[in-house]
């Protein structure tokens, strides 16, 4: 099978399709032939060690977030030969998920839905079990909260959008003017341009704030939230400061370390399923053109995700 690695941290180039053995399915597992894989930022921060090494020095692939069809199986009954499978398989260890062929726990894995092409559902696992694990799980969103999403034209923030207003929130978000259409054709109930507008002085008595940003959107998040309202971070739940700070004041902090977690993926597809959630692919590569997609990548302010496509 062909796959994307690399032999060193960098930029984009560093990235190269080599032929390798195809995996085998440990016990629990299947073996899944890849047709699309979603790219997340992290990955690129991975590639040129910008972040802390989840998956230890180079050589390594990356990815996490695949769409195909299951092959074969090892003494699991989730699924057969020829089933349309999508998740985001054992994050944060390796899933080696940027090749042909993945090996990956039936578990970690749901059956896609006929509504969803493979290029959708594979842009969905990471961003989507984000949005709903930090919405859902952690800051409990119910009807007539009011939520703020920060950076709702981007990978999580554009599915978060969509499962608030699911779960009955008034839906205020943070995008720059060229991603409003999208963002309000997404159910956002208010937009603020952060080009040109601070949010601290445009949003008061907020439930539930979700950050996926970094920087100091959480620190500045606590002037939006109402007393004992709660911040939800993917990006800064390590900083004890930060989390005096909001205890300080009353306030409730919680950080999310996304999980596997097909319970979530299922959830995820009957909004899909019922027309309350979409997934935006701003531009598909072929594999083959992985360098190209993680300079793209690299830019940053993207509309929703990228894929590759074999």
């Amino acid at each position: 099978m062909r796959v994307i690695t690399q032999q060193a941290l960098g930029g984009p180039e560093v990235l190269t399709v080599v032929d390798a053995p195809e995996p085998r399915p440990l016990p629990t597992e299947v073996l899944v032939r890849v047709k699309a894989i979603g790219l997340n930022p992290l990955e690129a921060l991975l590639r040129a060690g910008g972040f802390p090494p989840l998956l230890g020095p180079p050589p390594f692939v990356l990815g996490w977030d695949i769409s195909g069809v299951v092959e074969e199986g090892s003494l699991t009954y989730r699924f057969r030969p020829g089933d349309e499978v999508f998740g985001m398989p054992l994050f944060p260890r390796a899933a080696n998920a940027y090749a042909e062929v993945v090996a990956a726990p039936a578990l970690h894995l749901v059956r896609k839905p006929a509504s969803l092409s493979h290029v959708e559902a594979s842009a969905l696992p990471v961003v989507g079990l984000t949005a709903w694990q930090g919405l859902v799980d952690l800051g409990g969103v119910t009807e007539g909260d009011r939520v703020l999403v920060h950076g709702g034209g981007g990978g999580v923030g554009h599915v978060a959008i969509q499962i608030a207003k699911a779960l009955g929130a008034h839906v205020v978000t943070t995008a720059s003017g060229r991603k409003r259409k999208l963002v309000e054709e997404l159910g956002a109930d208010e937009v603020i341009d952060y080009t040109t507008v601070d949010f601290t002085e445009a949003v008061r008595d907020i439930d539930v704030v979700l950050d996926t940003l970094g920087g100091d959107i959480a620190e500045r998040s606590l002037a939006a939230l109402r007393p004992g309202g709660h911040l939800v971070t993917a990006v800064a739940d390590d900083d004890a400061r930060l989390i005096a700070g909001y205890e300080a004041a009353g306030m409730r902090f919680s950080g999310i370390a996304v999980d596997p977690d097909p319970v979530a993926l299922r959830g995820l597809v009957d909004l899909v399923e019922r027309g309350r959630l979409r997934v935006h692919v701003q531009e598909t590569f072929p594999f083959e053109r992985v360098t190209d997609a993680h300079r793209l990548l690299d830019g940053g302010h993207l509309q929703g995700k990228l894929v590759l496509t074999l």
